[in-house]
């Protein structure tokens, strides 16, 4: 008869190439699982009042909670990225035809800069209009070119999108219907005390809710302020701008500024006083106060991270992880914080409780 020991230590390894081949096949669809645990807990206390007020139906309420999902969610973001690819390909024939002329504009940004600006240039060998026409209209084509066989990959994986999408649907109605089971079962699996367990467990949750809660509303509010900004002022491709702002306003410390700023510098820079001065207005104080009002009572101080390790979190996470990395970054951030900070002061959550 094998030791105690070593069958213990035969059965944890069983264990952890086990789950290494799970993890594997879940791999493809790792967004899709990913998606369907956040969508959960931030739609489970709804689930859980549409069960009360349907007299404790369990399924039905999932089931209204999940096309409640679709309805607020889905449906507008199919509204929105159907459009957006109307208008890119607009954009797109355009900067095939050339009619945006973007090399002439970026031309025409520099004729207009001041003696200091012209001379800061020079000292970089850009002060040549003609060849930075030449390297711009072939950074333009080349640029065409990648767009084009980015939407040519997004084209040919639409059915790979659409069964991660179906499996994600899927997930959520089970975890909405059997979350707190499931979450119970994970409790009684990990070897750690109680307290660590239920702190794990909620600090994933309150990360997660307070992340997408706040960081994406604001996203989409600040996107659509910006690109109502750029329609109003007559700027070409309004609405794929206003999507880059909602992209970019994910990453904090950065945002909208990466499209607003160019854009008001060539509008001050051809001539545009009074459009420039709204634009900076309009983003400095409107589109500010989005980010400086409701971000912090959207999220609160639920996190309970330094900005700094925020931003650096959340630019980490959307290098490794892509566009998922934008709640993966900080939900890893805030496990390592709380695991060290339970390693320093393991008596911290006994004493706050008494």
């Amino acid at each position: 008869m094998l030791p105690r020991g070593f069958s213990k230590f035969f059965f944890l390894l069983i264990l952890a190439v086990v789950t290494l081949a799970f993890m594997t096949i879940l791999r493809p669809y790792a967004s899709a699982v990913l998606w369907a645990a956040i969508l959960a807990v931030i739609f489970y206390k709804t689930k859980e009042w549409i069960r009360r007020a349907t007299g404790g139906r369990n399924n039905l309420a999932s089931l209204l909670t999940l096309l409640l999902i679709c309805l607020i969610v889905f449906t507008p973001l199919a509204i929105i990225f159907s459009s957006l690819a109307t208008e890119f390909n607009v954009v797109y024939r355009n900067l095939q035809e050339d009619n945006t002329s973007m090399s002439v504009v970026f031309a025409d940004v520099i004729r207009h800069l001041p003696a200091w600006g012209q001379h800061l240039l020079a000292e970089y060998d850009l002060d040549d209009v003609g060849e930075i026409q030449r390297k711009l209209s072939a950074a333009v084509m080349r640029g065409s070119q990648f767009l084009a066989g980015s939407a040519l990959a997004i084209s040919k994986n639409t059915f790979g999108l659409a069964i991660g999408f179906g499996v994600m649907l899927y997930l959520l109605f089970f975890l909405l219907k059997d979350g707190a089971h499931l979450v119970a079962l994970i409790l009684r699996a990990i070897p750690l005390e109680n307290r660590v367990k239920y702190r794990l467990i909620s600090r994933f949750a309150t990360v997660a809710r307070a992340t997408v809660k706040g960081t994406v509303v604001v996203a989409v509010i600040q996107g659509f302020l910006g690109g109502l900004a750029f329609w109003f002022l007559g700027i070409q491709g309004s609405l794929l701008w206003g999507a880059l702002m909602a992209f970019f306003s994910l990453v904090p410390a950065v945002g909208t500024a990466l499209v607003w700023i160019p854009a008001a510098i060539y509008l001050f820079a051809v001539g545009a006083l009074w459009k420039a001065i709204i634009l900076v207005a309009w983003f400095v104080v409107v589109v500010g106060l989005v980010d400086n009002i409701l971000r912090p009572i959207l999220v609160g101080k639920d996190i309970k991270m330094p900005d700094y390790l925020i931003l650096v979190a959340t630019l980490g996470g959307l290098t490794v992880y892509g566009i998922n990395g934008f709640v993966i970054g900080p939900l890893i951030a805030a496990l390592f914080v709380t695991c060290w900070q339970y390693l320093a002061e393991p008596d911290r959550e006994e004493k706050v409780s008494k």
